[in-house]
């Protein structure tokens, strides 16, 4: 095993905090993984990691190596490519928020592995807050604006929303006609929580060029996609959401879009990855492609 190998695996470790994750990650035996950072501290003259029962952490001097191995590390892959005008290869573990996963991403998964067969991909859903590092994802898909982060987003679409709620609903508080029948009419919004402690039932409007922002009570609070666009379908307030997952009730006439002329700003999808992945070859092609597999789904509606 040579030293771009012994590498690979330090800044693996280093990044899933365990000798174990790592091993799985990278398919070889945890005993292997163990001799290896064994020797490549002993060439080095250096302790590189700290091990307890518990968890796995760089000492100093091994947070100093580990930057300059991920600079090397991006590098050569790139010199790598670039010789060989090879394909991108290896493991990319993305993480996907799921609505996007199912109407955008899944669908056309089988043409992305055809295109790229020397790329495994390990995904998963979720709309958390994810450490990227530690967690070994190389990447994440997420739908609306960003907290601060120290990571690179590429936003890859702005999604239509549209402002809707049931026939039901509206039979009993009125359809409104303009912005100031939502407070006249005394409707409802469904409240919405995106992060933890936060919570809204507020709705945005695009006046020209312009967003104003309704604040409507709510009588319920949820915390995820499919729970919002059910309670408006169970009756229970107005609710803001990008047309894709709503198509089929619109077509069925079980929700009904309100105030056309204002509709909600668009909402950002992005693709975020630790500054350290950044010229990645397999981050790099995913990422444009799902850019293109939304453009494509977008317009397909």
């Amino acid at each position: 095993m040579d030293r771009f190998q012994e590498m690979q695996v330090f800044v693996r470790i280093a990044e899933r905090q365990s000798f174990t994750l790592a091993a799985d990650d990278l398919a070889i035996p945890r005993a292997t993984v163990t001799n290896l950072i064994k020797r490549l501290e002993r060439r080095l003259g250096a302790r590189l990691l700290e091990r307890t029962t518990r968890q796995v952490r760089l000492t100093h001097d091994g947070e100093a190596y580990y930057h300059r191995c991920v600079r090397l590390l991006v590098d050569l892959e790139e010199a790598d490519n670039a010789f060989r005008n090879a394909s991108p290869k290896g493991l990319l573990r993305a993480n996907l928020q799921g609505t996007l996963a199912k109407h955008f991403i899944v669908p056309a998964l089988g043409r992305f592995m055809d295109e790229y067969p020397e790329i495994t991909l390990h995904l998963e859903e979720d709309d958390r807050l994810v450490d990227l590092v530690k967690e070994g994802v190389d990447c994440v898909l997420r739908a609306g604006a960003l907290a601060d982060s120290s990571l690179i987003a590429r936003q890859v679409a702005q999604l239509e929303q549209v402002t809707v709620a049931s026939p039901a609903y509206l039979a009993r508080h009125g359809t409104p006609q303009s912005l100031g029948d939502l407070q006249r009419q005394d409707h409802l919004a469904v409240a919405y929580i995106a992060r933890p402690h936060a919570r809204s039932a507020a709705l945005d409007f695009q006046v020209g060029q312009d967003i104003v922002e309704q604040v409507l009570p709510a009588r319920i609070t949820v915390t995820g996609a499919d729970l919002y666009t059910g309670a408006a379908l169970a009756d229970l307030g107005i609710v803001q959401v990008p047309r894709y997952r709503i198509v089929q009730e619109l077509e069925q006439q079980r929700l009904i879009v309100l105030l056309p002329d204002t509709p909600p700003p668009r909402m950002p999808v992005s693709v975020l990855y630790p500054h350290n992945r950044q010229l990645s070859p397999r981050v790099r092609v995913f990422t444009q492609w799902v850019a293109a597999q939304l453009a494509a789904g977008e317009t397909a509606w």
